[in-house]
């Protein structure tokens, strides 16, 4: 009996170790800035307060998991066809452009005309203004850009691809005509 209660001890206190100092489930995790990646554009996490985060549960009854975005757009955009996006268990953190803080997405108010990293240019705050928009009014305005300028949603790859096609397909120019005529 001593010997398997000593073979059992260090293992209940092994498990009560990992458990104490694991992610409480809640809330945003710590970013290693310049060193994290955008979940979603793959840029490295360098501006302190335009930043987000989207705490999720894939699986029902399991472990939540984080995801860290440059951007509060493009947390938006990731999030959006996702079966969690409206789970009242899912969590979307931003920084506030003011003190750097984690607040709630959800609650915040987003100004217009900030420099941000994906360039959707909204800070988030928690108190209103009178020109403050709400989550959903910053959504619509994620859109309204995503949608006039389609810059971030393409991959590169495929843009890259499409401007060859574009070359080939083009009638050759005067000069192009006389550079194959010289070679």
């Amino acid at each position: 009996m001593a010997k398997n209660l000593s073979a059992i001890v260090p293992m209940i206190l092994l498990l009560l170790l990992t458990a104490c100092s694991g992610d409480p489930g809640t809330g945003a995790k710590e970013v290693k800035w310049d060193r994290d990646a955008c979940e979603r554009c793959r840029m490295v996490l360098s501006d302190r307060v335009h930043s987000a985060q989207v705490r999720f549960y894939p699986i029902a009854g399991k472990r939540s998991k984080v995801l860290k975005f440059d951007d509060i757009g493009c947390a938006a955009l990731w999030l959006e066809d996702k079966p969690f996006k409206d789970d009242s268990k899912t969590e979307i953190w931003v920084t506030d452009h003011r003190s750097g803080d984690w607040i709630d997405a959800r609650k915040a108010h987003y100004v217009k005309g900030h420099q941000t990293p994906m360039e959707y240019g909204l800070g988030a705050q928690l108190t209103a203004t009178p020109d403050s928009l709400d989550y959903s009014q910053a959504l619509e305005d994620i859109h309204n850009i995503e949608e006039h300028f389609n810059a971030h949603g393409v991959d590169l790859l495929e843009r890259l691809n499409e401007q060859k096609k574009r070359r080939e397909a083009a009638p050759a120019s005067p000069q192009q005509i006389t550079d194959k005529t010289d070679q």
